[in-house]
């Protein structure tokens, strides 16, 4: 069976940026799609019922601290870059996390959340553990590759640069943890110990309900259990009620084994890696125009147990 297009890669993107954050987004997928074998069978499942998949959004995470100046902005810089604008911030006061979500202007690029864990906010020994691997922390990319980034398409572009931004993402920026360290911050914050096991990788992808366009697919009622009857592992609630401006649900996370990530872990040990997102978005009035259109942001009670998603069984 051939792998098929990345969920960009079939829109038409004129402008240089645009190819360039597609081509990103490619390659995040392909890693991500390779790791979470609920990605496999839902395409099994639209595919055997001619539903069409959409990329609805993204979802990142990060560590802040003061000392190195991290977080969030370790990765909106480089969106930035490509064209992304943040269009509403997001507070989780429970789970010390604030978050942005950014759009492109090219409606067919994936919407990306970007959140952070308020790491002054934790007790002083979690502090204490992660404090060593955020002052590793490696150096991002420079200033003259945000600017070859910005300026794609007036000039000749670095065939390096896409490998390095996708470095970004999928290198962890920090040393190897140790196990203990992992297990001790995960008493405290599940989030906290997965962004120290995967760094910046992608969280999730998010399948749009509204993109199926087949009776069988076209709600996400409908589509939870297609996926729970192929034998995939789900959310037990659906996050919105019927007509609500947005409705989430998931997969569960898979577990993979971290012997390579993370130092002095036992034979076979696993952890928490990624899920798929189902997202069912509805109509509301635009206050200036006043007509109908899709609801784009998010609703922070529902992103608040999807955060849950990852945490370990």
């Amino acid at each position: 069976m051939s792998v098929p297009l990345g969920p960009h890669a079939r829109f038409d993107f004129g402008d240089p940026r645009e190819r360039f954050a597609a081509e990103l987004l490619d390659r995040l997928w392909s890693r991500y799609r390779e790791r979470v074998e609920y990605v496999r069978v839902y395409e099994s499942v639209i595919a055997d019922l001619g539903a069409t998949f959409v990329n609805d959004h993204i979802a990142f995470r990060t560590l802040a601290a003061q000392t190195p100046l991290i977080g969030g902005a370790s990765l909106s810089r480089l969106v930035e870059a490509l064209g992304y604008r943040a269009r509403a911030a997001y507070d989780f006061p429970d789970k010390h996390l604030n978050a942005l979500h950014y759009e492109h202007t090219h409606p067919d690029l994936p919407k990306l959340f970007i959140s952070e864990l308020r790491t002054w906010e934790l007790p002083p020994a979690a502090r204490a553990t992660l404090s060593p691997y955020l002052t590793d922390h490696r150096s991002q990319l420079s200033d003259d590759q945000l600017a070859a980034l910005h300026n794609l398409g007036h000039g000749p572009a670095d065939p390096r640069l896409l490998d390095a931004a996708v470095a970004v993402f999928e290198e962890r920026p920090w040393r190897q943890p140790a196990y203990a360290d992992v297990v001790a911050v995960n008493e405290v914050s599940q989030y906290a110990a997965w962004v120290l096991v995967h760094g910046y990788n992608v969280n999730h992808f998010t399948a749009l309900i509204n993109s199926h366009a087949v009776a069988k697919l076209d709600d996400i009622e409908k589509t939870a259990a297609a996926l729970a009857a192929a034998g995939v592992p789900m959310k037990a609630s659906i996050e919105g009620v019927r007509g609500a401006r947005l409705r989430q649900t998931a997969t569960r996370a898979v577990e993979i084994e971290i012997g390579e990530l993370v130092s002095g872990s036992p034979e076979g040990a696993q952890w928490t890696y990624a899920y798929l997102e189902l997202a069912e978005r509805g109509d509301v009035r635009d206050p200036v125009t006043d007509e109908e259109v899709r609801f784009n942001g998010f609703l922070g009670p529902q992103a608040t147990q999807l955060f849950e998603m990852t945490r370990r069984s």
